[in-house]
Parts: structure tokens; C-alpha cells; sequence
């Protein structure tokens, strides 16, 4: 297993350092240090002394990948490649135009992210399942019929009705909570119920019609008839043996999006006024604060190959067949 996990990270850095690449691509060969200067710059007619000066406050005015002009290690050090893309591989993502830290700013906003990610992960796990389990359990019946028409009605549904519509009803009418805004400490449960209602309910369409399909498939194997020929209640079956069988397709989905809960709801964090991630990352791109979006793309690379490692090592634990040597 340690093997197995040692050869996992070691892979990932040969990934890490092409999307690396790739995205400095994007950001600095596509769009040039002059176009982000006369982007921030906010003018249309600007002076080429202002772009020069904008790039040299911020690191912009040397080269890309090599400085010929500089001696020893500094032909690659003295790079915009090294200072603005390879620290991040040591946790400096620099600081944003406004001249704040990204790294404080990211550890600060990590909190509020996972106070509505988490909750809505795992009540959604935990309805979505049960749901698709009652589903299969009167499976061929006016039940299922009407619970998978329910669910293919919600899944139609964008998710930002279900935001506004709580927004309305919950916020507006009724006034049960805030409609939006964020607060520290014990009273941040008002803010993030709502949030976290919404994205539960939003996730169950597509995800328990995803499940019922897995469950539907083991239902009629071998092993199923088996255990109904020992005497075992169908509940029994449902739980003890369809449900840990049917756990493999659903480790695949679910383990990769656990890491990615750090990254924040790009919709909810935004429209509910949450100062986490995903409303970082969209404030970033409105502003087009460049540093700020390499740094989100860069970890999300990174907690994207801790959720495929974390896929992989969880397989062991719900089938005994797999085994990493």
C-alpha cells in the first residue's frame, strides 16, 4: 500500500508540472504582460511609460523562461516562469493587483467554504443514497415510477432557480434567515443553512437516479440470490451486500469531489454574499486579477490528483478483491 501510494505522488509531478506549464501558456503567451497591463490599466489610450512602469511594479518586465542578461542560477530564477508559476509548487502564489496575500487570502476564505460544502456533501450523500435505496427496494412499483419522474424533474432544473427560489420564499417571505451576507462564529448557521439546503437539494435529481441505476444492476446478480436464498430480509440484501457492491461507481464520483469542497460553490458563495473560495475565484475574474486565477487553476490541479489518489486507496476498503501490492 505505502508502495503504491509513493509511486501515486510520484506520478502526479510530471502532471502537475505540465499543467503548470500549460497554464503559464495560456496566461503570458496568450494573453502578453502588455495586454493585462492595458487591461488593469483601464484606459484605452495608454501610454507605453505606463504599461513599462505597470510591469516593473509587478515583475512583468522580464523575460518568460530564460534571462540571458543575468549569471548563473538567476538565468532561470530572474523569470517570470519561476517567480510567478514555479513558486506556487512551494505554496507562494504571490500577491494579488490589490496587494494582498493570495495564501492568507485562500486560508482565510477556506473556512466559510467548507461551513457550506461540507454539510451539503455529506447530507447530500447521505439523502441521495437513502433515496435511491427506497427507490430500489419498491423498485417496478408506482413508487419508483413517480420517484424517478421527480428526479428527472429536478435534475431539468438549473441550479440557480433553486437559489433564487429559495432566495424569494425562505429570505423574502417568510423570513426565516438572511438572504444573504456571512457571520462569524456560532452565528454563521443562519447564513449557511439556506446554502446548504439548496445545494442538497439541488444534487438529489441527478445524483439518487445515478445511484438507483447502480443499485438496479446489482439487484438481479448472482450474489443478490444467493443471499435471498439463506433467508435474509430484503433489507438485509439492500444494505448488507447491494449497497457495499454498489459502492465502487459511487466511490469513483464522490472521493474526487471531496478534495474539490475546498475550492467553494462558484454560484452559492456568490450569490448568497459567502466570503469563501468560489466567490474569490469569480471576483478575480471580473476583476481580471490574473495571479489569483493561476493560483485557484494551480489548486485545483493539485486537490484533483489527491482525489483520484483517495479514490483509488478507498477501493480497498469496500472490495476485498482489490489489493495494491
Amino acid at each position: 500500500m505505502f508502495a503504491y501510494l509513493v509511486r501515486r505522488l510520484l506520478y502526479a509531478v510530471p502532471i502537475l508540472i505540465g499543467v503548470n506549464l500549460l497554464t503559464f501558456a495560456l496566461f503570458f503567451m496568450v494573453n502578453t504582460p502588455d495586454d493585462m497591463a492595458r487591461m488593469q490599466l483601464g484606459v484605452k489610450r495608454v501610454t507605453p511609460e505606463a504599461i513599462a512602469k505597470w510591469k516593473a511594479d509587478r515583475g512583468y518586465d522580464r523575460p518568460l523562461f530564460i534571462n540571458s542578461a543575468a549569471s548563473g542560477v538567476g538565468i532561470v530564477t530572474e523569470t517570470i516562469f519561476f517567480d510567478k508559476s514555479a513558486r506556487m509548487f512551494v505554496g507562494d502564489f504571490g500577491r494579488a493587483e490589490d496587494g494582498r496575500d493570495i495564501a492568507r487570502e485562500i486560508t482565510a476564505r477556506m473556512g466559510p467554504s467548507l461551513a457550506i460544502a461540507l454539510p451539503s456533501f455529506l447530507l447530500g450523500l447521505l439523502v441521495t443514497v437513502s433515496f435511491a435505496l427506497l427507490l430500489t427496494f419498491f423498485r417496478a412499483s408506482y413508487l419508483d415510477f413517480w420517484g424517478v419522474v421527480l428526479c428527472v424533474a429536478m435534475m431539468s432544473i438549473s441550479t440557480l432557480f433553486y437559489i433564487i427560489g429559495g432566495q424569494f420564499l425562505v429570505s423574502k417571505v417568510w423570513r426565516l434567515v438572511p438572504i444573504s451576507g456571512y457571520g462569524a462564529g456560532l452565528d454563521a448557521w443562519k447564513f449557511v443553512i439556506l446554502p446548504v439546503a439548496i445545494g442538497v437539494i439541488a444534487g438529489i435529481g441527478a445524483s439518487a437516479r445515478w445511484y438507483r441505476t447502480i443499485f438496479i444492476e446489482e439487484i438481479d446478480k448472482d450474489y443478490v440470490r444467493t443471499a435471498r436464498a439463506k433467508g435474509l430480509s430484503e433489507w438485509s440484501v439492500l444494505f448488507r451486500h447491494v449497497l457495499r457492491n454498489g459502492m465502487i461507481p459511487i466511490l469513483t464520483g464522490v472521493v474526487v469531489v471531496i478534495p474539490l469542497l475546498f475550492m467553494g460553490s462558484l454560484l452559492s458563495e456568490s450569490f448568497f454574499g459567502i466570503p469563501g473560495l468560489g466567490s474569490y475565484t469569480i471576483d478575480a475574474i471580473n476583476a481580471q486579477d490574473f495571479a489569483v486565477v493561476r493560483a485557484m487553476v494551480f489548486i485545483g490541479s493539485v486537490l484533483y490528483i489527491v482525489g483520484l489518489t483517495l479514490t483509488d486507496l478507498s477501493y480497498t476498503l469496500v472490495d476485498p478483491r482489490i489489493r495494491f501490492e
